[in-house]
């Protein structure tokens, strides 16, 4: 099997409005079995986005035609490829039973999920960790340091290994390095490898499967893949199940450093 289980969509509000037949007819044409449309979940009602243009996620208006779209294609393309009809679910500290309540709406309509971590909480207040290298070192100021950030990052996704977030929980957890994103932009060596295992050491004991994200690779600040290549190394050798995903908001991002992490 040759997948790519971490795909967006024209239904994303920062993405891109690429239709979703050149995303299918891409990954025939470079003979990929089985694909996996993410699209970000919409958020809790009773959460309020960080980010300026409050588009973290798919506005839930637009749910139901996504999944509906999503199933007409799997239909039209059932010969020729896989086509699973997924989220990608934030974990949200404090929104816990509202994402379970969610999960119990949506979850028996996918096939598929990621549950991913890009808003930490910090004295009541939620900040998005990825938006961009401004935010995050503002973020690391009223922390402490960036060494706090990455601790509290990594706490959390440990947080959304744990929760109960009911039976249609996500099984792969997305890109769990994700606060490397600016690491070229602060240049602050932070020795995290022990956070690092410790994480995916929690998802092994979980049962979970881990996002083999490449799209850092391609960001000006990260210049890995998410996570980074030795820990792929150390996922393998605890056997934890990988999944590759290239977080494509693009058609040309599609399958993005496919080669390099897989050779």
């Amino acid at each position: 099997m040759k997948k790519d289980g971490h795909i967006h969509t024209p239904f994303c509000p920062h993405g891109t409005a690429d239709p979703l037949e050149q995303y299918i007819e891409k990954a025939i044409q470079h003979r990929f079995t089985d694909i996996t449309f993410t699209e970000h979940a919409p958020l809790p009602g009773n959460f309020t986005d960080p980010t300026p243009e409050k588009d973290s996620g798919m506005k839930p208006e637009l749910l139901s035609t996504y999944i509906e779209t999503l199933e007409q294609l799997k239909r039209k393309y059932k010969n020729d490829i896989n086509i699973h009809i997924g989220l990608e679910v934030d974990f949200i500290a404090g929104f816990e039973e509202e994402t379970k309540n969610f999960l119990d709406q949506i979850g028996p309509r996918l096939d598929d999920a990621i549950l991913s971590v890009h808003f930490l909480k910090w004295n009541d207040e939620y900040v998005c960790i990825d938006y961009s290298e401004t935010e995050f070192m503002k973020f690391a100021e009223k922390v402490g340091n960036v060494e706090a950030v990455y601790d509290l990052y990594y706490d959390t996704v440990i947080q959304s290994i744990e929760a109960d977030l009911g039976q249609f929980k996500p099984r792969r957890i997305g890109h769990p390095t994700l606060v490397h994103k600016f690491q070229h932009a602060h240049n602050i060596l932070v020795e995290d490898e022990h956070r690092i295992k410790e994480v995916l050491n929690k998802m092994k004991e979980f049962g979970f499967e881990l996002d083999v994200n490449s799209a850092g690779l391609s960001k000006k600040y990260c210049r890995e893949p998410y996570p980074p290549f030795p820990m792929i190394e150390y996922a393998k050798s605890i056997r934890l199940p990988l999944v590759f995903g290239s977080d494509a908001h693009s058609v040309k991002d599609l399958h993005q450093h496919y080669e390099k992490i897989f050779p």
